[in-house]
């Protein structure tokens, strides 16, 4: 199916009264939008046909109406605009666009509309949901209190994200935001009451769109996840629809009770979109161009996520925007918008990222404003005072560069500061369950590894995780379903971690 077949499917059947059979004409055509007079009752995203005069027969080609004008409207055109002329007719259809929602979805690789891109045959819903509406009220939702674990040590622990939040990942163009929020998606295959994951692919090229579907399969993701692509080589209108169709999708399984995460990858190019067909439609131009209401279209979307109360259901949709940034500047227009929109922020930070930090998540601009909110009671036990810890070491690093002696307190501060960014680190693709996640914090912040040199860590973590799945396996199946850390837990991974350092290492660290 097209997308001509698909519009028209959305309008067939309508019975129009005289006052909505309202024509206009075509006055100028430019680059994938359209301006038109003589519909003087249009509404705003409604569909609108473009009948073309093609030797002797009609054409149907079909619009969205974005300007309301005074005497014309701004449409943005979604076909081939090359066939539209001045002086073509153009016919109101009274149809707000909509996007196909439903199970149906699911494993399925689909545009903006919904329309299938991977060959799998036509997708048959049961409902349509409008790309744009208003989001929940502030009285039909509830504060966010359940965790979304992404299975990154460092964001569940320094920068938590909650079931309805929205965090915003941001970075240059060499920091790997797209990896960290696919390890995300990754994650939830095991995680108890798994939420349906939407990735929303905006101007993303053909063959890295491929790779990410191919990733999904690979890893069994797409058995609960949905990917909206607009790629590279789609026009503009379509990289602006895209996030809207993914966010309607998302709704559906909001609405039905169920948790939802969706991805924006990435707003930027969704605003440098918005831009372009602003500036063709003769909008005003802003702050580095962008017309000013820029910041409502994004919050607009954004505030489509949430927590509902148990009353509407008690369904929830997590977002994770990203942005780039250019040279750091998380000051400049679109990313300043955007982090005052969302509920916390993850800074990738491209310095770290050549050191080799991964993920290089800047701990001292990362922060999630719902807090401890959104974690378990066992990671709340492990992490309360670590992002406090690593501030100092981070301080004390920094101002002890070049001393030559230092006191016994700070050289405590930094040798386990060291190594606790060492048990932070993480390769793509290898997202940590909760209770290994529990274990290794455990050990890291009550200082069972002061004595283990860095360059063991990893070592130690694996023989440490193998030791407990072959001799104690009952400590991860508790952690897992208590989802707490009790006391004769705490114990007995004493107990444990004394005994694996004992049987690998010698009494000053060294490795036998």
């Amino acid at each position: 199916m097209d997308t001509i077949d698909f519009l028209k499917k959305q309008i067939e059947g309508l019975e129009l009264t005289p006052q909505q059979e309202e024509v206009g004409e075509v006055i100028s055509v430019q680059d994938g939008t359209a301006k038109i007079s003589g519909l003087q009752g249009v509404e705003n995203l409604e569909i609108i046909k473009f009948e073309t005069k093609k030797e002797g027969k009609g054409e149907e080609i079909f619009g969205l109406v974005l300007n309301l004008e005074e005497y014309e409207v701004g449409s943005i055109i979604l076909g081939d605009f090359s066939k539209i002329k001045e002086g073509d007719t153009v016919k109101r259809t009274n149809k707000i666009l909509s996007c196909p929602v439903g199970d149906e979805l699911i494993g399925r690789v689909v545009n903006s509309l919904g329309m299938p891109l991977d060959e799998k045959g036509e997708i048959k819903t049961k409902q349509t949901y409008p790309l744009e509406k208003i989001g929940p009220s502030v009285i039909d939702r509830e504060p966010v209190n359940s965790p979304m674990h992404t299975g990154l040590k460092v964001v569940d622990t320094l920068v938590p994200i909650g079931r309805g939040q929205r965090e915003l990942i941001l970075g240059d163009r060499i920091t790997q935001k797209t990896a960290l929020a696919v390890d995300a998606i990754l994650n939830q295959k095991d995680e108890p009451n798994r939420p349906i994951c939407i990735y929303v692919a905006i101007g993303k090229r053909e063959a890295e769109l491929a790779r990410i579907v191919e990733t999904f399969k690979k890893h069994g993701a797409m058995d609960y996840t949905v990917v909206v692509a607009a790629s590279s080589s789609d026009p503009a209108p379509f990289w602006y629809l895209a996030p809207y169709g993914g966010t309607a999708i998302g709704e559906y399984f909001m609405d039905q009770g169920k948790d939802a995460l969706i991805v924006y990858d990435d707003l930027t190019k969704h605003a440098q979109s918005y831009r372009q067909i602003s500036l063709i439609l003769r909008r005003p131009p802003g702050r580095e161009a962008y017309p000013g209401d820029i910041f409502y279209l994004h919050s607009r979307l954004l505030e489509r996520s949430g927590k509902l109360n148990k009353e509407k259901g008690g369904g929830s949709l997590t977002a994770l925007p990203i942005i780039e940034t250019q040279a750091g500047d998380i000051t400049a227009y679109i990313p300043t918008n955007v982090i005052s929109i969302c509920d916390g922020q993850i800074f990738m930070d491209a310095s770290l990222y050549l050191k080799g930090q991964r993920p290089e998540m800047n701990i001292g601009l990362s922060v999630s404003r719902v807090g401890s909110a959104a974690q378990t009671k066992a990671i709340k036990k492990v992490a309360s005072t670590l992002k406090l810890d690593l501030a100092q070491f981070q301080e004390l690093e920094s101002f002890l560069e070049f001393a030559e002696d230092i006191d016994p307190d700070s050289k405590k501060i930094i040798e386990r500061g060291r190594r606790m960014k060492e048990l932070l680190k993480q390769e793509h693709l290898n997202p940590f369950p909760l209770e290994k996640q529990v274990v290794i914090m455990f050990a890291g912040v009550k200082g069972f590894l002061d004595e283990v040199k860095v360059e063991d860590l990893e070592k130690f973590e694996n023989t440490l995780f193998e030791y407990i799945e072959t001799q104690k396996p009952e400590i991860f199946k508790k952690i897992k379903e208590t989802r707490d850390l009790d006391k004769d837990v705490e114990i007995e991974l004493e107990k444990i971690i004394k005994q694996v350092k004992k049987d690998n290492y010698d009494i000053e660290g060294n490795k036998v």
